[in-house]
């Protein structure tokens, strides 16, 4: 009976520790927009911390909010610099406090962008007759 509990008391703890991350990246979020960066890092921080401590994975969402090498709060033009490279289909996000680069891929969007053309001739084709 001891053994179910504590299962549960875990599963409740990995939830609370989920809406946290997601509290604390929206605060962030709001306060890199009031440009109080240092505040939005130290919630960065505190949302790494919970998701370490309780064993939880950040939401893919939130993961480019933030640098992966000096763990950083990224705002484009702020203390990010973003680029497009339309020959290898991804987005290049650099931060501008440790001067790293990371790789984002976006050649999900050019293949779905493909397949609704494809799909628009189709119905034109059959339409046509």
């Amino acid at each position: 009976m001891q053994r179910k509990t504590r299962k549960t008391s875990k599963l409740n703890q990995k939830k609370i520790a989920d809406e946290r991350i997601g509290i604390l990246f929206r605060i962030a979020d709001n306060e890199a927009l009031n440009k109080n960066i240092g505040q939005a890092n130290r919630n960065v921080e505190l949302a790494r911390k919970i998701a370490m401590k309780y064993n939880v994975r950040i939401p893919g969402e939130f993961k480019r909010k933030f640098c992966k090498f000096c763990y950083h709060y990224l705002m484009p033009s702020v203390t990010s610099s973003v680029r497009l490279n339309p020959h290898e289909h991804r987005v290049g996000v650099k931060c501008l406090t440790c001067g790293k680069v990371m790789f984002y891929p976006y050649a999900r969007e050019i293949k779905k962008r493909r397949r609704a053309k494809s799909e628009k001739r189709k119905y034109k084709i059959e339409k046509q007759p």
